[in-house]
C-alpha cells in the first residue's frame, strides 16, 4: 500500500484502472475534479471510474453537452467545464441537484466556484516530461497523477486515494 498522493500510469489502461480503483470510495455528494492539459487522460480516468460504478456504460467527453449522466448503483454526473469561462455559467448548471443525486466528476474542475472545491478531491494528470518536453504523441505516454484535498469529504477521499498503489 502507498501513502503517497502521487501515482504513475504507464498506459491508458493504467489510467483507467486507477480511476476504477477510486470508484468504490465514492458516494452521493462527492466531487472529484480533474485537471491537466488537453489529451492528458482525464476522460480515460473517468471511464475507468464509471466502468466500476456502472458496468457496460460508455463514457464520452461531455465537452459539448457539458454534463453526461451515467446511471448506476451510484449515479455519476460527468461534467466538462472547458468551454465555460464565467462562474455564473457554471452555477447555472444546477450542480446542487446533481450532487444530491450522485457523484460529480468534473473535468477542468479548477473552474468550479471555490465553495465546490473546498470538499473536493482534486486530481491533476500531467504527462511525464522527457528531454524533449511532454510527449503526448507517444503510443503509451506515462502520466503522473496527483491528488489533494483541503477539507471534509475531500480529505476522506484523499485518504482512500493514498492507500492505492503508486504504479499503474
Amino acid at each position: 500500500m502507498s501513502s503517497s498522493p502521487r501515482k504513475r500510469s504507464a498506459s491508458v489502461e493504467g489510467t483507467e484502472r486507477l480511476g476504477g480503483a477510486l470508484a468504490p470510495a465514492l458516494r452521493v455528494g462527492d466531487v472529484v475534479t480533474l485537471s491537466g492539459p488537453l489529451g492528458a487522460g482525464k476522460t480515460r480516468f473517468v471511464s475507468g471510474l464509471v466502468h466500476v460504478l456502472a458496468p457496460g456504460s460508455r463514457v464520452r467527453s461531455p465537452s459539448f453537452t457539458l454534463v453526461n449522466e451515467i446511471a448506476g448503483a451510484l449515479p455519476v454526473f460527468h461534467l466538462d467545464l472547458y468551454r465555460l469561462e464565467h462562474t455564473r455559467d457554471i452555477e447555472n448548471l444546477g450542480l446542487e441537484d446533481y450532487a444530491e443525486r450522485g457523484a460529480l466528476i468534473v473535468e477542468w474542475g479548477e473552474r468550479l466556484p471555490g465553495g465546490w472545491l473546498d470538499e473536493a478531491l482534486r486530481v491533476t494528470i500531467e504527462p511525464v516530461e522527457t528531454a524533449t518536453g511532454s510527449d503526448l504523441t507517444a503510443p503509451e505516454p506515462e502520466r503522473v497523477i496527483a491528488a489533494e484535498a483541503a477539507h471534509g469529504r475531500g480529505r476522506e477521499l484523499l485518504a482512500a486515494w493514498c492507500t492505492l498503489p503508486e504504479a499503474w
